[in-house]
């Protein structure tokens, strides 16, 4: 008979020995997530945690690999700058031998100081061409970083200049 009555008042449960559920009845579902949650539920600080390590690893790795190309580039550039300036020696070597060898081949038509009169002559109006040229494009070049291109636009019409 004690244990109907029992039965009665904890809602046909028997009571429980634990003293912290003593209170109302809960129900089990809710203190055992409360207690011990599951292992794929991570806290947001966790979650938070992780995304700051990968960040990290992400930022280091790449900074390795920028100055691992900053090497290689500088290397390569380095190559090609030699290559460059080997290569404007020998142009210039080749076009001094080219100038000796008019001169050689011009001396029996025109005396020697015709010929290098002749061949330094086409090689200074060379030399005004390219730098004509070079002027051309400077100014052009000039013209586009100009504060303002068209200066027709840079005086604005006022009101006594109506049509």
């Amino acid at each position: 008979m004690l244990e109907s009555e029992q039965d009665s008042d904890t809602g046909g449960r028997a009571p429980s020995a634990d003293p912290a559920r003593s209170g109302p009845a809960t129900p089990a579902s809710k203190t055992e997530d409360a207690a011990f949650p599951s292992p794929n539920d991570e806290s947001l600080v966790e979650e938070l945690g992780a995304l700051i390590d990968d960040a990290r690893l992400y930022a280091e790795a790449e900074l390795a690999f920028q100055k691992t190309r900053a090497r290689l580039v500088g290397r390569n550039v380095g190559v090609a700058l030699g290559a460059v300036v080997l290569a404007i020696i020998l142009l210039h070597i080749a076009l001094i031998a080219l100038a000796v060898g008019l001169v050689l081949a011009l001396e029996p038509l025109v005396t020697i100081w015709g010929a290098i009169g002749i061949v330094v002559g086409v090689m200074l109006l060379g030399v005004g061409a390219l730098g004509w040229l070079a002027m051309a494009r400077g100014r052009g070049i000039g013209a586009m970083f100009a504060a303002d291109p068209d200066p027709s636009s840079a005086s604005a019409p006022t009101s006594g200049d109506t049509e």
